[in-house]
């Protein structure tokens, strides 16, 4: 009788100790309690930990709990300031969980999403060769509203949590009259505008920084951030990025996200109240980096400059950040894995990669990938020296054993070739067509040239009109390397039809970053249309010859492969006069497979140039026949084929 007792005080203990705490009576958390749980939500089958930063008064002497199955408190740790608490947990099944905290007699919960992750998701494909990537400055491309121009603290935003993102105010105002105002434009406006840049054979969107900057001035460049889980509501708010990203890939676009975790901006809300005192690099005293990037690679290089590297702030305005912090280090491989899992994105974009601590975005970089093994991401290295740009791409065979884990690098020194080239008309040995040549005859400095983003300009950049003197013949010589030469393109809003500076104010970098003409209701000329570009005159007076030349190649190079994956065999001409030999200024090489070629022939000087076709012999004898991509005419390519002053030859054919 005792014993059978004894056995049901047992059962009921055991029954006690695995039935789940009650925690329905348990009040929500306010304002005052919880500000904020990052990352918003989470998924289930993710390769990453879940690791939340909470913050709220106080909270780091809350001891925390969940309320349902599914999702458990694995680890709890403090941080140097006691409003911040960072929470590890174990995630089982998805579902709409409350995390209960506890301080004394004091409980209340936030709720928190774990939602099904979706079929395929890890094995998803990234960008590629096959890819021509458009970029854009969102705030001057289009506005689809002046309604979300101006946002006011108190507004309620969807954000992919269980709760609505309150705004904060936001003190930039727009004015289209200052080149570094924000100018209004919106993710709606690029959706809108989303068949236009499908039409121009694009397949990939990167938009500079869509996330919050709450600068008080020159917010509109967005890399300045002010909050890594929301979009600037000025742009639109997450759910409408989410669809931006939807409507794409709808189009067969891809997006890739410009992400920065180098820096922020002295708005984020952390700055006033860090989680660690060593959360970014300190203000005081202030030290301005010194853009050494050779000090990682450098065998001679001081301790005190590669510091100052790592640790000195980009500018005044963004604070760095200390990836040697660990929970600085998660934060970041968290963001940039939820903004891939909720939006769907197809890559990323790193900005400013080498002024992080190498090591801990090595780490950043194999996590994303870890999570994602196809996912291509692509750093900006800005350097015009070929060594210390390749030392930057994964699995380079640096001699100090460093592995960036970084799949691709953007090319500077190609782009800094091609403008001088295509503004050199009187050329000395190395001068013209030459830097092109001496450029891709390094190559073999590259550990894997189909992960390199070509590109001749960017927002960061002068406009390539400008560079080109206004010259849409050499404008299209540009057009046509990014065409046909190795990588993976990149293109900038409006160089399809040579956009320019502004010239009614001052030049600086927002003078650059000029309004899409037609992308905001009022505008007197619409480049959006054909209509439009055909009647255009005046700055804008050669814009349908430009964009109707880069369609023709872009929607070309979307189905050659030769161009997408083939190899280059580069040609450059000169010829005799007497005893010297001069250099040509023009320039020829075949892409090519097994199957197919293409031959490219760029004549960048003032004079028709006739073929000689024998100097080819080596990977073609006698004449072939084939397509000339740009008029769609049949052409046999044989000595005496003459292209014009300041234009190109491309053709196609079978091997």
């Amino acid at each position: 009788m005792k014993r059978n007792l004894y056995l049901l005080l047992a059962a009921a203990l055991l029954l006690s100790c695995t039935q789940a705490a009650d925690y329905s009576q348990v009040s929500e958390a306010t304002d005052d309690q919880v500000l904020r749980v990052e990352p918003l939500s989470w998924w289930t089958g993710m390769n990453t930990d879940l690791q939340l930063l909470v913050q709220g008064p106080g909270i780091g002497a809350c001891d925390v709990a969940v309320e349902g199955k599914g999702l458990e408190v694995k680890a709890l740790h403090k941080a140097d300031n006691p409003d911040y608490l960072f929470v590890d947990l174990t995630v089982k099944a998805a579902g709409e969980y409350h995390l209960v905290f506890t301080k004394g007699s004091e409980r209340f919960k936030y709720p928190y999403l774990i939602r099904e992750r979706e079929k395929g998701s890890r094995e998803r494909e990234s960008f590629t060769t096959a890819d021509m990537i458009y970029l854009i400055m969102p705030d001057r491309f289009a506005s689809a509203t002046a309604a979300n121009d101006t946002a006011w603290p108190g507004g309620a935003y969807e954000d992919g949590s269980l709760r609505a993102w309150q705004v904060p105010a936001t003190p930039d105002e727009v004015d289209r009259t200052d080149p570094v105002s924000r100018h209004g434009g919106d993710i709606q406006g690029i959706i809108d505008h989303l068949d236009y840049i499908a039409d121009l054979g694009a397949t990939a969107i990167w938009c500079t920084p869509l996330l919050l900057d709450n600068q008080p001035r020159e917010s509109y460049h967005g890399y300045a951030c002010a909050d890594y889980y929301h979009i600037d509501p000025r742009f639109g708010d997450n759910a409408l990025y989410k669809r931006f990203v939807d409507e794409a890939h709808a189009r067969g676009i891809k997006v890739i996200m410009d992400i920065v975790t180098n820096h922020c901006g002295t708005a984020h809300w952390w700055m006033e109240n860090a989680p660690f005192a060593d959360w970014y690099h300190p203000a005081e005293p202030y030290m301005q980096m010194n853009a050494l990037f050779s000090v990682y690679m450098d065998p001679n290089a001081s301790v005190r400059d590669r510091e100052r590297q790592e640790s000195g702030w980009f500018v005044p305005s963004m604070p760095d950040m200390n990836l040697d912090n660990p929970f600085v280090l998660k934060y970041f491989q968290q963001w940039a894995v939820w903004w891939i899992e909720y939006t769907g994105l197809d890559g990323l974009r790193v900005d400013t990669y080498p002024y992080n601590e190498p090591g801990p975005m090595s780490q950043w970089c194999k996590a994303v990938t870890d999570e994602y093994p196809q996912m291509n991401i692509v750093g900006e290295c800005w350097d015009m020296n070929i060594p210390q740009v390749a030392y930057w791409q994964k699995d380079n065979p640096n001699v100090n054993g460093f592995n960036s884990n970084l799949p691709s690098i953007m090319d500077f020194p190609l782009e800094s070739a091609i403008k001088r080239a295509l503004t050199e008309d009187v050329v000395n040995w190395d001068e013209g067509m030459t830097r092109i040549y001496t450029v891709l005859a390094q190559d073999f400095a590259y550990k894997d040239l189909s992960h390199m983003m070509t590109f001749f300009a960017n927002h960061d950049h002068a406009r390539t009109g400008d560079v080109l003197r206004e010259d849409p013949d050499r404008m299209k010589l540009a057009i046509t390397l990014l065409a046909t030469v190795r990588g993976i393109p990149q293109l900038y809003y409006g160089d399809e039809m040579m956009f320019l500076e502004r010239k009614d104010c001052p030049s600086h970098d927002g003078a650059k970053r000029i309004d899409f003409p037609g992308g905001w209701e009022g505008d007197g000329l619409d480049l959006f249309s054909e209509q439009g570009r055909r009647g255009a005159a005046g700055a804008y007076r050669d814009a349908a010859e430009l964009h109707d030349y880069t369609r023709t190649l872009f929607q070309w190079r979307k189905g050659c492969k030769a161009v997408q994956e083939g190899r280059t065999l580069h040609f450059l001409s000169r010829h005799n006069e007497g005893a010297r030999n001069i250099t040509d200024n023009s320039y020829a090489f075949f892409r090519y497979t097994a199957d197919d070629a293409v031959f490219v022939y760029i004549n960048n000087t003032f004079e028709p140039r006739a073929l000689d076709w024998n100097h080819y012999r080596e990977f073609v004898s006698g004449p072939v026949k084939g397509r000339n991509v740009l008029t769609g005419e049949e052409t046999v390519l044989q000595d005496g084929v003459t292209v014009a002053p300041k234009s190109a030859l491309v053709v196609e054919f079978k091997r």
